[in-house]
């Protein structure tokens, strides 16, 4: 049997990273949210 969670960074990034967010007005509103609420990270940042 296969795990559940395969990682992968491009495909991450791709759906949850900072230019995926800044795409969308939705997205947009979320890193509004965690600038107001003083969040250090905005996106996740896999290197």
């Amino acid at each position: 049997m296969l795990p559940t969670y395969r990682p992968h960074k491009r495909k991450r990034a791709k759906k949850i990273g900072f230019r995926a967010r800044m795409k969308t007005t939705g997205g947009r509103n979320v890193l509004k949210r965690r600038r107001f609420k003083g969040r250090r990270m905005l996106t996740n940042k896999q290197a």
